[in-house]
């Protein structure tokens, strides 16, 4: 399977010249070490995120008040320290595909374009950062040589939230206009993704499996190739019926799956629950610019656990000649316009926190009035959480 060849992002050696040039850091951003790599500590009084400068990868968070220091992020290096395999660097959790997602064709790989895109390759400058009126804002440039773009990103906490608010953009440095693929691949690990207890849902309906022809994989695939199914009830490949929202009991198993977003609603969402520890991890984003939720499931049955909650511009993630020959899927577009010498936004965000006894799904994440309201309507529980800056 070809992911298996997913980049990590590695080492960030930084010269003397760049780090004076850094902005002394506020409070509420500390520069630590991150398994052997160099990283910012984002705070609050409520939540800690981890960054990598090179690439800009979220690849911890954790709640302040948990003795556990659980982060549901998938951290490649532990999970293989853990499981007796090659180390790995620092990288993985969650970080942005652009401009790119999936594999690069034979002749962008020889012109050195790396799959996924340049952005999580390229160092990250910090270009503004301060704690002001209790919001720390800390801003980032990475300049995309091959693909001639700029990528700037804002990374904004508030005192008193559990949010983590990201507003990016994307400039381009041509004539002419251009279709982009742009992908936030966040993906939760073990042992926050736990079989049987993490369980995770979508504001979404019309689903399809991918085709997995001339694909080989180190495990079997429990799904149907290239059927539509209506989220979360898929095919299995033995002709049952699969609930995708939890992770199976037994691991054994790589399939990928893409799920169009509610049509009907400005801000989707996707969220991972641990039924167990009472730790819920969520994604609100607008639905215009991101209209695709790709699940990357690759259950390994010796722990190496991981689960892509990827939301897209795009169905699959494959090189981008592909993308477009395709077309539409379920009558919706699979790229987003870059004009000429114009820029483009996204704005997101995502929140960490504990839920009470009982609380076992998700069935709607609203963002209103300055508030973020989690329901599981069957259960009869709501939690609330403040979110001063919206969406």
């Amino acid at each position: 399977m070809k992911r298996l060849g997913l980049p990590f992002v590695g080492l960030l050696l930084v010269s003397p010249a760049l780090l004076s040039a850094q902005p002394a850091a506020p409070e509420g951003m500390t520069h630590v070490d991150f398994e052997g790599s160099p990283a910012l500590l984002l705070r609050n009084d409520r939540i800690e995120l981890t960054m990598l400068p090179k690439g800009g990868a979220f690849v911890n968070l954790t709640l302040r008040d948990d003795a556990t220091r659980m982060s549901p992020l998938w951290n490649p290096a532990r999970i293989a320290r853990e499981t007796g395999k090659k180390p790995r660097p620092a990288g993985g959790g969650h970080f942005v595909c652009v401009d790119g997602f999936g594999e690069v064709s034979p002749e962008e790989k020889a012109a050195g374009l790396p799959g996924h895109g340049e952005a999580h390759r390229e160092p990250w400058a910090i270009t503004e950062s301060e704690k002001k009126g209790g919001t720390l804002s800390v801003s980032f440039l990475a300049e995309l040589p091959l693909v001639q773009e700029r990528f700037r990103r804002t990374v904004r906490m508030v005192d008193g939230e559990s949010v983590v608010y990201v507003e990016s953009s994307l400039e381009s440095l041509l004539g002419f206009d251009r279709p982009v693929f742009w992908a936030e691949h966040a993906t939760i690990g073990s042992p926050f993704l736990d079989p049987g207890k993490t369980v995770v849902d979508v504001s979404a309906r019309q689903s399809k499996t991918r085709t997995h022809i001339d694909e080989e994989g180190p495990y079997p695939h429990r799904l149907k190739d290239f059927v539509e199914f209506t989220w979360p009830n898929a095919p299995g490949e033995d002709g049952k019926t699969i609930d995708l929202r939890v992770a199976p009991l037994q691991p054994n198993s790589l399939d990928h799956t893409t799920s169009l977003m509610d049509p009907e609603r400005r801000l989707v969402f996707v969220t991972a629950l641990h039924t167990e520890r009472q730790l819920l991890l969520g994604y609100v984003f607008n639905r215009e610019e991101f209209p695709w939720l790709q699940c990357w499931d690759n259950y390994a049955p010796d722990g190496d656990m991981a689960r892509g909650l990827e939301f897209s511009t795009q169905p699959f993630d494959v090189p981008r000649r592909e993308v477009l020959d395709k077309g539409k899927l379920f009558g919706t577009s699979v790229f987003r316009w870059l004009p000429a010498r114009t820029t483009i936004q996204s704005r997101f965000l995502f929140f960490y926190t504990k839920v009470p006894a009982g609380f076992t799904r998700v069935d709607d994440v609203t963002l209103k009035d300055g508030k973020l309201l989690v329901t599981d309507s069957r259960a009869g529980k709501t939690v609330q959480l403040a979110a001063s800056r919206g969406l």
